[in-house]
């Protein structure tokens, strides 16, 4: 399944210069703009609301700071005319908001202003996957290609499942994995809702396991031609076997049993000092390292309520 968003994000690519080889693809096929992930919002009690009168289905979602009021935010919205931006503007003030957050692959100078921050990473990391495995495989980083090999004749064991005792497990993991790392990740109840909410042909989970113990797990979506990667963690037990390694080429497998082209591996973080952010970059870049990210402009807000949004940036300075 192609969306009518990725079709507009391929005649952007096919007409930009930008760092992407990836012109058929974008990240996550538009699953943040899909039914699925509203369903998976409105299950945490999130306010999501649907942009009326534009050409594609747009969903925003509500959110509400001390002092400053509500704003919206629309994830990866790409591909709006100017049209659909004004009735996007024309809806939020109607619902007295404060200023609209979107992610744009290229900058609106005319009509918006760079976010302080970033909703999402501004360069996935998007392999096309369409050639033969040996093709693959010797694209790889020499490191990478032996990591998995390794991995293989360790007796690392991957399998496909939904069962709850599976999910359960992978949330422990993600606990494990935030505190070893100092860094902070999803709730329980988010992971729970992404099970529930989005169908079992759209959303599996892969586990690595190792003499019968669960060492590591991946959440791979399928949505909009795209597979992607969209969280991942680990057991701090058995890590010299590899096991990241497997599960995402095992995932790439699958993938290509679908008839998917393209596999993203999520956000990339080439210009941060940070070493959790250097790690992973080095990571999922060892996978096809002369493919260039798919480039965007980052996060950035149209400003409904001057007073409101400058107060906000004053106060994200002051906690910065």
């Amino acid at each position: 399944m192609v969306t009518q968003r990725a079709k507009r994000c391929n005649d952007y690519n096919e007409r930009s210069d930008a760092t992407i080889t990836t012109s058929e693809a974008m990240p996550e096929g538009g699953l943040l703009q899909s039914k699925y992930w509203t369903a998976v919002l409105r299950a945490e009690g999130k306010d999501v609301w649907q942009v009326e009168d534009i050409n594609e289905e747009t969903y925003c979602t509500n959110y509400k700071l001390p002092l400053v009021g509500r704003y919206a935010y629309c994830p990866r919205a790409y591909g709006l005319k100017e049209k659909d931006f004004k009735q996007i503007i024309k809806q939020a003030k109607d619902k007295n908001l404060g200023w609209v957050r979107f992610d744009l692959l290229t900058a609106r100078q005319d009509l918006t202003v760079k976010a302080p921050h970033n909703m999402q990473p501004k360069q996935n990391f998007i392999i096309d996957i369409s050639l033969p495995e040996e093709k693959l495989l010797s694209g790889m980083k020499s490191k990478t290609r032996y990591n998995i090999r390794l991995a293989k004749k360790k007796g690392v064991e991957i399998f496909v499942t939904r069962e709850q005792k599976y999910i359960d497990k992978f949330i422990d993991l993600v606990e494990q994995t935030a505190k070893r790392k100092g860094i902070s990740f999803h709730e329980r109840e988010h992971y729970l809702q992404m099970f529930q909410n989005i169908p079992e042909d759209v959303l599996k989970l892969n586990v690595a396991e190792y003499e019968g113990e669960v060492i590591a797990a991946n959440i791979v979506s399928f949505y909009g031609g795209v597979a992607t990667y969209l969280h991942g963690a680990t057991s701090d037990q058995h890590r010299n076997v590899m096991a990241p390694f497997l599960l995402q080429w095992q995932a790439i497998l699958d993938a290509k049993e679908r008839g998917i082209k393209y596999y993203d591996f999520g956000g990339i973080f080439p210009e941060s000092s940070k070493g959790g952010q250097q790690g992973i970059t080095r990571f999922k870049l060892g996978f096809s390292p002369k493919t260039k990210p798919f480039q965007t402009a980052g996060s950035h807000d149209i400003i409904l309520n001057k007073p409101k949004y400058w107060l906000y940036r004053f106060l994200q300075r002051l906690k910065r």
